[in-house]
């Protein structure tokens, strides 16, 4: 048995961990745009990277490193994604921690992670500079989150304590920015996760995978997947205490919380929806069915009217090619019936109830396919004019 709560800090809540965010004049107006993440032990680290073939010259530089090396830095930039930049954009991430390395002697094997515009080189000389503005004693987590973002509305971070049956306690902390370009294969997202749990690092990635099917790769806001899709773990230890059951089961809690608030703050959203499967005949087509009604447009725009146009959630599941049959369906606003096994509830009062349930800015929307046992929960947002505003204007 284990208990756990949360607790202030974010992504240096565990024991060890330092964080703050300058301006390095990347963004307009001052806006804070250069991040870091230090430990003052080198610390265990697995990654998970975006799915996209092209990715960004970070990630490449890191899986240039040996599989079992240790980090003690995490540099994050926005507003440049550093990606489709060959050869020229992998020099500059080296140069660009060679300068952090000369500048700060005590951090090892940095790592970097950018996140913005495709296609433009990295501002390096910027980045550089801004290294005179860091103290890595600074525990300044909501400036870290808010240097990170890019369209976001909000800054994103969490952290929990958790207390195992022998009384001995870890804490474990994340950040993460995420708005836009969000597809249910990883989401166009940065995720930094800290940990003062004595993981082996065994254990790390086998845990990463096992949370993301639920959380990371249960969103969609627009079908996009980004070149700079990132989620770090980094462990260093210090607590002494671990229970894999435990630290896996809270960071499924820790990470579906930001994928959510990653939805919630969708590019033009103004709903978080959940769409749930069950009756699937396998856990794959629950999982299709789900993520095809999250990025369905037709759907997305629906939701975005209040319109409860089920029939548009119905075409989405019978085309995503799962085995269904419309003998066995049943569509569900909440717990609004608007379609059950071939019978369409759907007189006056039950498209006003199912109105009044897309009025709200979260919901469910629940299909019962009578096919199977398996259940799957996707999890996406409305599409409206905003989106087409933001993505219209995103260079400038």
């Amino acid at each position: 048995m284990f208990s756990f709560f949360p607790i202030q800090g974010g992504v240096i809540a565990a024991e060890g961990f330092y964080c703050d965010g300058v301006c390095a004049g990347l963004k307009n107006q001052g806006a804070l745009d250069v991040a870091f993440i230090y430990a003052d032990s080198l610390c265990e680290v697995e990654a998970i990277f975006t799915q996209n073939r092209f990715c960004a010259a970070p990630i490449l530089h890191y899986k240039k490193y040996d599989k079992n090396f240790k980090t003690n830095f995490v540099l994050i930039n926005s507003k440049n994604a550093n990606a489709l930049t060959g050869d020229e954009g992998v020099a500059n991430v080296e140069e660009v921690l060679e300068n952090l390395q000369n500048r700060f002697p005590t951090i090892q094997n940095p790592i970097m992670s950018s996140t913005g515009v495709i296609g433009v080189q990295l501002p390096k000389a910027r980045i550089i500079e801004s290294f005179a503005r860091f103290d890595l004693n600074q525990r300044e987590d909501l400036c870290a989150a808010e240097a990170i973002m890019t369209t976001d509305r909000f800054s994103k971070s969490i952290a929990f304590e958790v207390v195992l049956e022998d009384k001995t306690s870890f804490r474990i902390g994340a950040m993460c920015k995420g708005a836009g370009m969000i597809n249910p294969s990883l989401a166009t997202m940065l995720c930094f996760i800290t940990t003062d749990a004595q993981i082996p690092k065994s254990d790390m990635q086998e845990l990463l995978q096992q949370a993301v099917k639920t959380t990371f790769n249960a969103i969609s806001v627009d079908g996009d997947t980004s070149t700079n899709d990132t989620i770090l773990l980094l462990s260093n230890g210090k607590s002494g205490a671990y229970s894999k059951e435990a630290f896996g089961f809270v960071l499924e809690k820790l990470m579906h919380k930001l994928a959510t608030d990653i939805v919630r703050d969708g590019e033009g959203s103004t709903k978080l929806v959940a769409f749930e499967i069950k009756g699937a005949k396998t856990i794959q087509e629950a999982q299709k069915a789900a993520k095809a009604l999250s990025q369905s447009l037709l759907v997305k725009t629906a939701l975005f009217g209040c319109d409860p146009n089920w029939g548009r959630i119905a075409s989405t599941i019978g085309a995503s090619g799962i085995e269904c049959d419309p003998k066995t369906l049943e569509i569900y606003f909440d717990t609004v019936c608007v379609y059950k096994q071939g019978v369409i509830y759907f007189d006056d009062e039950n498209e006003k109830k199912a109105a009044e349930v897309l009025k709200k800015d979260s919901f469910r929307i629940v299909c019962e396919i009578g096919k199977g046992v398996e259940s799957f929960v996707a999890y996406g947002c409305d599409l409206g004019y905003e989106y087409v505003r933001i993505n219209a204007d995103y260079r400038s």
